[in-house]
């Protein structure tokens, strides 16, 4: 079923359509092309100092306490007002820290907006990537500058030292993107995961932006490896609030979808072939999102031919 336009801006894409036509990535013209009078941003608390913000685009994590505040990526530019107020009813305190998860425009379009009060971290490649701009199946992403931009970089991580505990800036390696950080909560013991977890669905790979569906399973990998197992997750997208155990079922599940489609491309089939044979169907459930089994495949089997 085709997702309405208020539906599709939850997940930072437009309504249903061909693959290349919504990519994450093309988000400077949605955001000029899309109504957010109507979009409401609510915060939620998760455990321990850590909120998390709903809107239109990526689930934003907030730390709030005696330190101040400090978030996890901004959405949308034109939604940075009903951010803060949102954020004020948790906290007066202005915002002194944004870190973005990566540099798709759904989790970074509020950065100049935050930057008054704010300084922005990401991943080196994050600021490469915003100030370059470039092209994507979608369109061109115009580069950004000045307050847009992360004014703290790092190549495997950063610890923040906020709130009374210690949050940890984590670079697990290719995923989504190749600038993808994970933020893990210590204290409050939650993890924002960014969009290397999609709750319940196919996550969106960005292959040209440097994200391998191989490299996300090592990623997941990585931070199951530290986190305890019985930490909170944030997704990139969606939700309810989930759990390592649903972040193990999703790395479950990126690992058979890969092994059946490397069998099928060993055995000289096309991806074509494989979308009619519909090799994906024993994980249809996982294809609510806006990423469909067909989508996925595709994504997982030109990840394949690189290798």
């Amino acid at each position: 079923m085709e997702r309405t336009s208020e539906q599709a801006l939850c997940y930072g894409a437009p309504p249903m359509r061909p693959l290349a036509l919504m990519l994450l990535v093309a988000v400077p013209a949605l955001a000029q092309e899309r109504d957010f009078s109507k979009i409401e941003v609510k915060a939620t608390k998760v455990a321990g100092n850590v909120y998390v913000l709903t809107g239109a685009g990526g689930n934003i994590g907030a730390s709030v306490g005696e330190d101040g505040v400090a978030i996890v990526d901004d959405q949308f530019a034109p939604l940075a007002p009903k951010i803060r107020a949102a954020l004020q009813q948790l906290s007066p305190k202005p915002v002194k820290f944004v870190i973005n998860t990566h540099w798709h425009g759904d989790h970074t379009g509020g950065n100049a907006q935050f930057a008054d009060t704010a300084a922005i971290l990401a991943h080196v490649n994050v600021r490469k990537r915003l100030s370059m701009g470039g092209k994507t199946r979608a369109g061109d992403v115009a580069p950004v500058s000045g307050p847009a931009l992360p004014v703290v970089t790092f190549e495997n991580g950063l610890s923040l030292w906020w709130n009374g505990e210690e949050i940890r800036a984590i670079h697990p390696g290719r995923g989504h993107t190749d600038g993808d950080t994970v933020l893990w909560f210590t204290k409050s013991n939650v993890v924002h995961m960014g969009d290397d977890f999609f709750a319940g669905t196919f996550p969106f790979v960005d292959l040209p932006s440097g994200g391998s569906v191989t490299g996300l399973i090592e990623s997941i990998d990585v931070i199951v490896g530290q986190v305890p197992a019985d930490a909170k997750v944030i997704s990139g997208h969606g939700g309810p609030i989930s759990s390592v155990a649903d972040l193990r079922k999703f790395r479950g599940m990126l690992d058979e979808v890969v092994a059946t489609v490397r069998k099928g491309l060993a055995a000289g089939k096309s991806p074509d072939q494989l979308k009619q044979e519909k090799v994906l169907s024993p994980w249809d459930s996982w294809g609510g999102g806006f990423i469909k089994p067909d989508d996925f495949l595709s994504i997982v089997a030109a990840d394949l031919a690189k290798k």
